[in-house]
C-alpha cells in the first residue's frame, strides 16, 4: 500500500485491540458516528471528498474517540451499479427503481471503482487532516445487505421480495452476490490502498435469515471478501458486523476476520463461546437506546457490558449505529466509562 506520507498514528489503541495485543485504555468508537449538514444533500456529502473529510471529523474533534470512520454510505455501491439510491428525511434509503428479474442485467458492471474513487480521494484527504490523530476505518455493506437494499427498495421489516429471489431463484441469487462479492472485493482494496487502516463489512440485514440459507447464500461470499482483500493487503485489520445473526457465531468466527461486531440484542457470554480459541477480538455492544438514560444509570450499563465481555480483545461500541438525537452529553459520558476502566 502507498504511504501518500501519512502522518505517524498516535493512537493505535483499535489497532492493538484488533491484533489481540494490549492497549493502555480499551478502544472505543461509535458505529454511524459521523456528524452532519444542514447546507448539503446527504450524497452530496459522499460523494464530495472535502466535504465527507469534514463531516467525519466532526466526532473525533468533539469526542475523544479511538476511531474515524468515513462518511460514506453502503448504497453507494448500487449507485455504481447504476441505481438510484435517494435519501429521504424521515423515511431512510430509496431506490425508487428496485431491481427485479427483468432488469437485472442492465445493471453497470463497467469501470465500478472509478465511479466510487471519491470515496478513496475522502480517505487519503482524512486521513492527512487527521494528522494521525486516530484510525480511520473505511466499510462496505455485505452482498446479502446489498441485494436486500436493491430488491426491496428501501428498508424493509421483512425482506421477503429479496428472500423469494433465494427460495425461487437461486440462480440469480448467487450470480448477483457473487456480483456483488466482486466489486466489494476491488471496492475495499482501493479504500485499504487510499489510505484506510481498518475495514469493515456491515451485514446489517442477517437477522432475516435463519443459518441454512445464511450458510448458502452469505459465508462462502463473506470469507471470499475476507481472503481476497487480506491476500494483498494482510496488516490491514478486518472486521465484520452481522447484526442478528445469533445462529451462525460459530461459523462466522471461522471465517477469518479479524474482528465481529455483535449487535446489541447478543449476551456477552454467547459471544465469548463462540469466537474461543479462534484469535478473534469483539465489537460491541451497548443498545443504541442506553445513550437516552441518565447518567448513573449509563455508567452502570457501560461498566456491566464491560464485565460480561472482558477487557481482552474487546473494542467498545454500540451494538447498532447511533441515532441522530441522541444526547451529546451521554457520548461523552459513554466515552468516557469506557476509558476509565484499568486494564
Amino acid at each position: 500500500m502507498s504511504s501518500h506520507n501519512f502522518p505517524p498514528l498516535k493512537n493505535d489503541r483499535i489497532l492493538k485491540a484488533a491484533r489481540g495485543e494490549k492497549p493502555d485504555k480499551l478502544p472505543v468508537w461509535i458505529m454511524r458516528q459521523a456528524g452532519s449538514s444542514k447546507k448539503h444533500d446527504f450524497f452530496e456529502i459522499c460523494q464530495t471528498p472535502s466535504l465527507a473529510c469534514e463531516v467525519t471529523l466532526m466526532p473525533v474533534k468533539r469526542y475523544n474517540i479511538d476511531a474515524a470512520i468515513i462518511f460514506s454510505d453502503i448504497l453507494v455501491i448500487p449507485q455504481a451499479l447504476g441505481m438510484t439510491v435517494e435519501m429521504r428525511p424521515g423515511v431512510g434509503p430509496v431506490l425508487p427503481e428496485p431491481l427485479t428479474l427483468d432488469n437485472f442485467n442492465e445493471l453497470n458492471k463497467h469501470n465500478i471503482i472509478e465511479r466510487l474513487k471519491y470515496v478513496g480521494e475522502a480517505i487519503t484527504l482524512t486521513r492527512h487532516k487527521l494528522d494521525g490523530k486516530v484510525p480511520l476505518f473505511g466499510f462496505s455493506g455485505a452482498p446479502w445487505t446489498l441485494m436486500g437494499y436493491m430488491i426491496e427498495g428501501g428498508g424493509s421489516k421483512t425482506l421477503s421480495k429479496a428472500k423469494k429471489w433465494l427460495y425461487a431463484y437461486p440462480t440469480i441469487a448467487h450470480q448477483l452476490l457473487q456480483l456483488l462479492t466482486e466489486v466489494i472485493i476491488d471496492y475495499l482494496t482501493m479504500q485499504i490502498e487510499s489510505g484506510a487502516q481498518l475495514v469493515q463489512v456491515f451485514d446489517s440485514s442477517a437477522e432475516y435469515l435463519n443459518n441454512s440459507l445464511y450458510t448458502k447464500f452469505c459465508l462462502p461470499y463473506l470469507r471470499k471478501i475476507v481472503e481476497t482483500v487480506e491476500a494483498h493487503h494482510r496488516r490491514t485489520e478486518f472486521g465484520t458486523s452481522t447484526y442478528g445473526a445469533h445462529f451462525c457465531l460459530e461459523e462466522q468466527a471461522d471465517l477469518g476476520y479479524d474482528v465481529i461486531g455483535a449487535d446489541w440484542t447478543m449476551v456477552p457470554k454467547t459471544v465469548r463461546s463462540a469466537v474461543k480459541n479462534k484469535n478473534i477480538t469483539v465489537q460491541g455492544n451497548l443498545d443504541p437506546c442506553a445513550l437516552y438514560a441518565p447518567k448513573e444509570a449509563l455508567v452502570k450499563m457501560v461498566d456491566s457490558m464491560i464485565k460480561e465481555f472482558g477487557t481482552e480483545r474487546y473494542i467498545v461500541n454500540l451494538g447498532h449505529g447511533i441515532y441522530p438525537d441522541a444526547p451529546t452529553d451521554a457520548v461523552q459520558t459513554f466515552v468516557e466509562a469506557v476509558h476509565s476502566v484499568q486494564l
